[in-house]
């Protein structure tokens, strides 16, 4: 069994109103979530209109299968794993193919100074990680900022281990890269 989660008294009305089907209900729980889910969806997105269109197909599910929702454990938590969901899915029905290069990760050498993250805005970091080729950008995000495994991550993208290791290590490295050009110009 879970540990007990206390949800606020609005959270419980407006999910048990969802349940019944209240629209008034799936207003304010899309008010109350609609822009943590949405900073969710952009991470896998391209841009915002990409990121609008996985948050509204989100919440779609959202609405959908909230029935199944039993007041055991994080609502947010809840919505946040059927947004990441909803991305991958999102990626792998609109793009042809999401690319993964697979080489062996001890080829790659590492590339990192820790200190030049702190030298961008969290907006200017995440425009850079929108640019990162799909595979790379979904293996970032739920390595990095989700905090998934990369067995967990091999199974949700239906790849090996060993890509999902290189695909994090080639994205910190064209990040660095990006990174070090951005200060090279604002010198």
């Amino acid at each position: 069994m879970s540990p007990l989660v206390l949800h606020s008294d609005t959270e419980r009305d407006l999910i048990s109103g969802c349940i019944s089907g209240d629209r008034k209900a799936q207003k304010g729980l899309f008010q109350m979530y609609g822009a943590t889910m949405y900073a969710i969806c952009l991470r896998y997105a391209q841009n915002k209109s990409e990121a609008e269109d996985i948050l509204q197909e989100g919440f779609v599910r959202v609405f959908q299968y909230i029935k199944h929702f039993n007041f055991e454990g994080s609502f947010e938590g809840w919505l946040k794993k059927i947004m990441i969901n909803t991305s991958l899915k999102y990626n792998q029905k609109h793009k042809f193919c999401i690319e993964y290069d697979t080489f062996a990760v001890n080829s790659m050498e590492e590339y990192e100074d820790p200190e030049i993250i702190h030298t961008l805005h969290a907006e200017e970091l995440m425009s850079y990680i929108r640019q990162l080729p799909d595979g790379y950008r979904m293996v970032f995000n739920l390595y990095i900022i989700e905090g998934f495994s990369h067995k967990e991550i091999a199974n949700m993208l239906q790849i090996e281990e060993v890509t999902s290791r290189s695909q994090l290590l080639k994205a910190r490295k064209l990040l660095q890269e990006k990174i070090i050009a951005h200060q090279k110009l604002a010198i």
